[in-house]
């Protein structure tokens, strides 16, 4: 894990914008080969573009992960169907969520608080954002098994491939952890602890393949905190701490052996761009979010909504030798913030946990959630405020 032993040194959170031709070949389901062919190109271009913006901990954009359209929200997870086995299409289903033995069954809402308390802002919105438009979701209904070691493999080599003759300080890649993507889909095991650690078990192929390759390993986790959000009514903290902890527990099974310097745990409240005022605290989950064995944490920090949780780490220490990521740049407006403002903000944060143990990221993926020449300015603006940043903390 790079740390920022002379500059502070820049990431993001993941997905980049799409070229549109690509979208429109997993739309139209081109040939593996074809597709494969621009796969490749198309992650060397965005390497190349994420080193000349400035960023130094750079991935693939999440280009294979098949996003159906320019606003698809979904693909950072959906993806996994096509690497497991043991599931068929089924109906939408809300049932039971993942819950440690002993806890209240708490059942998930079709629609969020958030979502119930500005039900006509949300109307509006989802008229025009394809995250609305999610399908049924498939059910396990047989044992959970793992067959993406090709696709992965494949995504191994054309980032590596895209590396070469770039100087960047390290690469990454994303993976779905197991409690974001359990929710609503067991039909087959006893127990949703049962079915959580099978589904651990299944992606931990994915995750070793990522670690084993020399990569960083990115799991990503919304459903961490945003989960709290979906049950309705709300539950009490400890309640719901309890169904978050089983899932961190999954999560931890299917790291197990594997370098926590070389993982780094992500979490946010979710993508849409909506008022966001059911969001669980920071501070109630902080707790959970240490004890993934991950070397860096990535936690949203830069929107209106939860910049002001800079704090939350005055009094929760970051363990020895771990790294925060904070966004310091948001994907949930199309202002590009000043370099000013994104040096402050690293500035709050390098002197509350250590400058060495900062890295600037961005509070989500901004491919499909802000406009790509958008999402570009908003990589650079995040460079120059690291450089501002720098200059103030090393002189």
């Amino acid at each position: 894990m790079k740390r920022s032993t002379d500059r502070i040194l820049t990431t993001h959170a993941g997905s980049l914008p799409r070229p549109n031709d690509l979208i429109e070949m997993f739309q139209a389901n081109a040939p593996a080969d074809v597709l494969e062919a621009r796969l490749g190109s198309a992650v060397a271009d965005v390497v190349r573009k994420q080193a000349e913006a400035g960023v130094d901990i750079v991935d693939d954009g999440e280009f294979a992960k098949a996003a159906r359209g320019p606003a698809d929200y979904g693909a950072w997870q959906s993806y996994a169907y096509q690497r497991l086995g043991g599931w068929e299409a089924g109906g939408v289903d809300t049932g039971d969520l993942p819950l440690s033995p002993g806890a209240a069954r708490l059942k998930s809402s079709v629609n969020r608080r958030d979502w119930v308390r500005f039900a006509d802002f949300y109307q509006d919105y989802f008229r025009t954002v394809q995250f609305a438009a999610m399908g049924p979701l498939p059910r396990f209904t047989a044992p959970i098994t793992y067959k993406g070691q090709e696709a992965v493999k494949a995504n191994i080599e054309n980032l590596r491939a895209a590396l070469r003759g770039v100087k960047v300080a390290d690469a990454f890649m994303t993976a779905v952890a197991p409690g974001s993507f359990a929710r609503g889909r067991n039909h087959y095991y006893r127990s949703d602890e049962a079915y959580l650690f099978a589904l651990g078990d299944a992606l931990r192929e994915e995750y070793k393949a990522i670690v084993e390759a020399g990569f960083i390993l990115q799991l990503d986790d919304p459903g961490l905190p945003d989960t709290w959000d979906l049950m309705d009514p709300a539950p009490t903290l400890g309640e719901y701490k309890q169904y978050a902890r089983i899932c961190v527990e999954a999560l931890n099974h299917a790291l197990r052996g594997l370098p926590e310097e070389k993982i780094r745990y992500h979490i946010c409240w979710g993508s849409w761009h909506g008022p966001h005022t059911t969001d669980i605290p920071l501070r109630d989950v902080a707790d959970l979010v240490l004890q993934v064995r991950a070397g860096a944490y990535s936690v949203e920090a830069g929107n209106v909504r939860h910049e002001h949780e800079w704090k939350v780490w005055r009094d929760v220490k970051l363990p020895d030798g771990k790294v925060l990521i904070p966004g310091v740049v948001s994907h949930a407006t199309n202002l590009v913030e000043h370099p000013e403002l994104v040096a402050d903000r690293i500035v709050r944060f390098s002197e509350t946990v250590g400058r060495e143990n900062v890295v600037a990221g961005t509070d989500c993926g901004l491919g499909g959630r802000v406009h790509p020449q958008i999402a570009w300015a908003k990589l650079e603006t995040l460079a120059e405020g690291a450089r501002l940043a720098s200059r103030r903390l090393w002189g």
